[in-house]
């Protein structure tokens, strides 16, 4: 029977990072997914999932040798982010406030996924089991994980990096805090009649908040055409009603409801998903360890979920290097760094949501009078965005 020092069960973003971060150390790592990225082509149309990668998770990507090939097959700058309710009082960020050249990089996940796994095949230390899925833990000294293929092996940690609804954390025995935010989110990847836009924007309105995120430009007939990601959150009936229209119809709703900076577009595809926040009572237990998802969701409204998994991925390979031994201790020290700062990102993302989730009118006044101030706050405003971008 094969014995691995690192099984990671969940081959995407995150899984894969952390996969790759533990065979760059020198450690014997499986990796366990139910489906391969696809493989990219530059004439392959935009996917619906994308992240707003920012400065510190591209250090750890450069840092695992996979940055320039993502970069190499698309990514989307922006230095420009603002954010309102009332047209007038606006916060605004820019690259040039922190002297950077860009706040962060929009960029499908599939790429990100993809950049990873193509480098797995530089590590003889790295096994790849896919299409395969986990069924069972046997809890031991060492773990004894059984796949649904009936393939069996022993694992001294077991990396659960398989998503919000981790089959880890479950077998692990593993709770977790959490409620419905009673909202879903709708993704639409539209063409944009102005050309590349270096700017991501959100308006919050009574119903939840719209959002664009800008998307490599494309060429038509000589003439260059913008594309991006609208971000639609409202009601589950709104969000289903939405969903079942005609793109022309769809297009007449987003002109009617989004800011008149969209400009107008054409609908190329949508999805849409509901609104969880899940927070794992513990990090680790039974030498199983959870990062990503499996550990924490987030309201998605300031695009931090993937950017705390790879701060998850960063901390773990942080206490891991240079030890020999893997041991409980390691894991308290990376569960004591992250779990503060996840919970921080989390409730604040709350308070920013539920603060904007209403028309009360001496409330409305408030918050529009707080988005004023903090666009004339200087250091502070500095600050925050520091912190967003995890410098």
């Amino acid at each position: 029977m094969n014995k691995y020092d690192i099984a990671v069960i969940g081959g995407g973003m995150v899984g894969a990072a952390v996969a790759l971060g533990f065979a760059k150390q020198g450690r014997s790592v499986v990796v366990v997914e139910s489906m391969a990225p696809q493989a990219f082509n530059v004439s392959q149309p935009l996917d619906i999932r994308v992240s707003a990668i920012s400065h510190q998770s591209v250090k750890l990507l450069d840092s695992l040798g996979v940055w320039s090939v993502i970069e190499s097959m698309r990514v989307c700058p922006y230095r420009r982010l603002e954010t309102w309710e009332h047209p007038e009082c606006r916060t605004r960020f820019h690259s040039d406030e922190l002297s950077l050249e860009q706040l962060g990089y929009i960029v499908e996940n599939r790429l990100i996924q993809l950049g990873l796994w193509q480098a797995f095949a530089q590590y003889d230390n790295l096994t790849v089991m896919c299409p395969e899925r986990l069924q069972s833990i046997e809890f031991n000294d060492v773990n004894l994980v059984t796949l649904e293929g009936g393939q069996q092996f022993e694992a001294h940690w077991v990396i659960g990096a398989d998503g919000a609804n981790s089959k880890v954390r479950q077998l692990a025995g593993i709770g977790v805090t959490a409620w419905d935010y009673r909202q879903h989110c709708m993704l639409i990847n539209v063409k944009t009649e102005s050309p590349q836009q270096d700017i991501t924007w959100q308006q919050f309105t009574p119903s939840g908040p719209r959002s664009f995120l800008p998307l490599c430009s494309v060429h038509v007939d000589g003439k260059e055409l913008g594309q991006g990601s609208l971000v639609w959150y409202d009601s589950p009936k709104r969000i289903r009603q939405l969903c079942s229209i005609t793109k022309s119809q769809l297009r007449e709703e987003i002109l009617r409801h989004f800011p008149a900076e969209l400009g107008d577009i054409e609908v190329l595809q949508f999805g849409s998903f509901p609104l969880t926040r899940r927070h794992a009572q513990s990090y680790s237990n039974k030498n199983c360890v959870l990062v990503g998802d499996s550990a924490h969701t987030i309201n998605p409204l300031a695009g931090q979920g993937v950017n705390l998994g790879f701060k998850d991925v960063d901390v773990l390979l942080a206490v891991t290097d240079q030890q020999e031994q893997l041991n409980d201790v390691l894991l308290a020290q990376y569960e004591r760094a992250r779990r503060p700062d996840n919970l921080l990102m989390q409730t604040g993302m709350d308070v920013f949501y539920k603060g904007f989730s209403n028309d009360l009118g001496p409330l409305k006044f408030v918050r529009n009078a707080a988005l004023k101030l903090a666009e004339n706050s200087g250091p502070i405003k500095a600050q925050v965005l520091k912190y967003a971008l995890g410098m």
